[in-house]
């Protein structure tokens, strides 16, 4: 792919916006980058933008800036179905994303991963996987690390272990991995897409360019992972039945606290079989098995306090993750839950509920949508703030119970991110010690 004196626009400047601006320029492209938000957000990147000499649109999108441009890459968080990038659409222009541009520069083995539940956590342990059996790998996508940066690393590798997300699938064209792996499909993001067979359509994009001498790692137990993938053409591997018909992987041992909770059981399946299929040696996946360390603020046990255990879940921004936790519990619950609603049906959580809380205290803007649904099945509250909704759990908790923080909901009409929420959880839940 020729980039040179190319005009391309860079839509959203946040940390794969930024990457994405740096590796153009640096190659020669006319870059132009575009935010809808002002610059006092965003300082610090306005500011290596502007050092790097590339023109910068803060606060507004140009409709022409949009159609005079000859490439368009679109960051995840932006919706690729904005006004502007339709109008460039229209005047032909392509659209990709920072997954795919960096698809057309890269060689090495590409294994990707997705799944609406259990991604980070997966790609993590893959590519501890690999480590340990002594292959080279880069850990990157939606995971922190934008997969573009690999690019201009000086020492490289054997292989490229990508977390990839709905929204970075929509905007891809030729990416291609080696093996691609499949977790789950639930109901998420409906706040974004039109409903939810299009989320569900997205997931399946993985597997729209690969071809019979390529992978496709896959949950037989989900249906709707069974239906986006009936009719691809590469080789299907299920991890849950690697763990069960004696095959190599059934002699595993997964003895490591952090693979306690039954999902985590399936996502260390899932990248052992794709370990295996990549090259990885049994002696490695184990070693990677014994040493993992669960991902913060993913069912991440904080503290005790009068023998009431509280747990970090603030990842759990959706429905079919909140209702994953609640299943890992053999104890009564006290349920912080509630954020900014991404459109899914609270009324599917009923059952768990009713079988594993004893209260629910609830945050944000989602509450009244929480309690029409919830309200009937067990004793709500609402709370103004996570503080006062971690007082409000605990008071509600007996010796023996725990509380947890599941939103099933985003973070941002509170905090800027789940981790904030997570870390202002923590804090509440420790100041309770005294």
């Amino acid at each position: 792919m020729n980039i040179k004196n190319k005009k391309v626009l860079v839509v959203g400047l946040g940390m794969s916006g930024l990457a994405v601006a740096r590796f153009l320029k640096k190659r020669g492209a006319v870059v132009t980058v575009t935010d809808m938000a002002a610059e006092e957000r965003m300082p610090d990147y306005a500011r290596e933008i502007r050092a790097m000499g590339i023109r910068l649109e803060l606060g507004i999108h140009i409709i022409k800036t949009f159609e005079s441009a000859e490439l368009i890459v679109i960051s995840p968080g932006v919706p690729h179905t904005i006004k502007p990038v339709k109008k460039a659409i229209e005047k032909g222009v392509p659209v990709i994303g920072e997954i795919e541009l960096a698809s057309r520069f890269i060689g090495e083995l590409v294994i990707a991963i997705t799944g609406t539940n259990g991604k980070t956590t997966t790609t993590r342990l893959l590519g501890k996987m690999l480590e340990h059996s002594g292959i080279k790998v880069f850990v990157a996508g939606n995971i922190g690390n934008p997969l573009i940066e690999y690019l201009d690393m000086r020492e490289k590798v054997e292989m490229l272990v990508v977390e990839v997300s709905s929204f970075q699938l929509d905007t891809i064209d030729m990416f291609r991995p080696k093996i691609g792996v499949l977790l789950n499909i639930a109901e998420d993001h409906l706040d974004r897409y039109p409903d939810f067979a299009a989320y569900a359509a997205s997931k399946g994009r993985l597997f729209k360019n690969q071809k019979k001498s390529d992978t496709a790692v896959l949950n037989r137990a989900d249906l709707l992972v069974g239906e986006v993938t009936g009719k691809i053409d590469s080789k299907k591997i299920y991890f849950c039945d690697q763990a069960d018909n004696g095959s190599a992987l059934a002699a595993l041992k997964l003895a490591n606290e952090a693979f306690t909770a039954g999902h985590n059981k399936e996502n260390a399946y899932a990248a052992a079989s794709a370990a295996l299929e990549a090259g990885g040696n049994l002696d490695g996946i184990q070693a990677a098995l014994d040493t993992f360390k669960a991902d913060p603020h993913r069912l991440e046990y904080i503290t005790t306090i009068n023998d009431v255990m509280f747990y970090d879940d603030s990842k759990a921004t959706n429905i079919a993750a909140l209702a994953r936790a609640l299943e890992s519990f053999n104890k009564p619950v006290s349920l912080i839950m509630g954020g900014r609603d991404k459109g899914g049906d609270y009324l599917t959580l009923r059952g768990a509920v009713g079988k594993h809380v004893k209260k629910v205290v609830v945050i944000g803007e989602a509450k009244e949508k929480i309690i029409s649904a919830l309200g009937n099945t067990v004793n709500v509250e609402q709370a103004s703030t996570i503080e006062a909704a971690v007082s409000a759990a605990y008071k509600a908790a007996g010796p023996g119970d725990a509380v947890l923080l599941s939103p099933a909901c985003s973070s941002f009409d509170m905090f800027k991110s789940y981790k904030e929420r997570g870390k202002r959880f923590r804090l509440a839940a420790r100041s309770l010690g005294g």
